[in-house]
């Protein structure tokens, strides 16, 4: 609906740099290295049903020969040979870490109200018009109608199977396929410059030693657990500071309560969003990176971690586990007491903080983009034949 960024027009980094253009055709020009890509924007005049309406609306007129759906919902008009990712399926474990928003024009209480009972009378009362519902149907919808389907970990796959078994049967379930996740190698590595990454710290406001958090600011990801679990640590390691970075989101002014009840703003460091190019360099001067997330299908913040040579501490959840192995220190995400434990071991036991180290470098350069894309790539072929 509007036209690709300068990271997804820009795929080749050994061309030089475009601006925003477009051909005689009015298809956005994309460099990258084969030339086999362009852009095409499809303008909508409403808010909302972009993927339901002005996406339908084009594989209806104009459908290629394989639609990918790179982020969960497919559209109600589609090609037979369809591909859809779903990173997740948190939705379904737990609604009270997400917020719920209706549906429709945000200043007309009336049509909501139309629209949810509309809805309600369509699927016999099963789902409301909004985002969570939303979720569940959206997902439900493309597993039945997508040709194959890309989930990002074992672990996705198994709770998909398990969620949605019994009502759709095995031969949709069959479709699932699993990518997991890369990084970008030539971002996140360790032994960075530290002359430059003592100017990125300064320009953030942060402070050594520090442990590292990057995502959103949100219930979804257990701050709070990590806040409370700071507390304790911050009494026995008087200098040590907490660095969050990320955007706020659900949960965000809980967040702060517990910061400003526990006394801590002083040594909690929220830096917002901050561009990637300087991530690096905050993983590389960490003392550890915390991972407390309730629920991930994947989790590439820890990747990027391992590759960074930063030791990690993250919650025991089977995704996680899954992509760290034996290369992270995990925790129960709902003690903060045995959260403060985990990443007090890292801190005081060197044999240990190396050992990990040794094993997350390793374990990282099993994920790469270039090996996702080739998979990908192979998936398409099978849902071309």
């Amino acid at each position: 609906d509007k036209p690709l960024g300068d990271d997804l027009y820009n795929l080749d980094d050994q061309a030089p740099k475009i601006g925003l253009s477009y051909d005689k055709q009015g298809y956005q020009i994309i460099a990258s290295p084969h030339g086999n890509f362009k852009g095409k924007v499809l303008n909508w005049h409403l808010k909302h049903l972009w993927t339901q309406g002005r996406l339908s609306l084009e594989m209806l007129f104009h459908a290629p020969d394989l639609l990918f759906i790179p982020g969960h919902t497919l559209p109600l008009i589609h090609p037979k040979k369809s591909i859809a990712t779903i990173h997740d399926v948190a939705f379904e474990r737990n609604r009270n870490i997400y917020r719920q928003k209706n549906l429709g024009p945000e200043n007309h209480h009336k049509t909501r109200k139309i629209l949810n009972l509309a809805v309600r009378l369509i699927t016999r009362g099963r789902f409301g018009a909004n985002n969570i519902d939303y979720l569940t149907w959206s997902t439900l919808f493309a597993l039945k109608k997508a040709k194959l389907i890309i989930t990002v970990s074992n672990f996705s796959a198994k709770e998909m199977m398990e969620i949605y078994g019994d009502e759709l049967g095995q031969k949709n379930l069959t479709k699932i396929r699993v990518v997991h996740n890369g990084y970008d190698h030539s971002l996140y590595k360790n032994n960075l410059d530290q002359k430059e990454a003592a100017a990125i710290l300064d320009k953030h406001n942060i402070k050594k030693p520090y442990l590292f958090y990057l995502g959103r600011i949100e219930k979804k990801k257990n701050i709070t657990k990590l806040i409370e679990a700071f507390s304790y640590l911050a009494n026995k390691h008087k200098e040590l500071n907490l660095v969050l970075t990320g955007d706020a989101s659900f949960g965000f002014d809980e967040v702060q309560y517990l910061i400003s009840q526990f006394d801590l703003e002083d040594r909690v460091i929220k830096t917002g969003w901050i561009a990637e190019k300087e991530l690096p360099f905050i993983f590389n001067q960490a003392t550890a990176f915390v991972f407390p997330s309730l629920y991930e299908g994947f989790g590439i913040p820890l990747v990027e971690a391992m590759a960074c040579g930063t030791p990690i501490a993250a919650s025991d959840n089977e995704a996680l586990i899954e992509v760290a192995g034996d290369a992270a220190l995990f925790f129960d995400a709902g003690d903060s007491q045995q959260i403060a434990a985990t990443v007090d071991k890292i801190i005081s036991d060197q044999n240990l903080r190396q050992e990990t180290i040794i094993k997350g470098l390793k374990r990282a350069k099993n994920y790469n983009w270039q090996k996702s894309a080739e998979e990908t790539l192979a998936i398409f072929q099978e849902a071309a034949a």
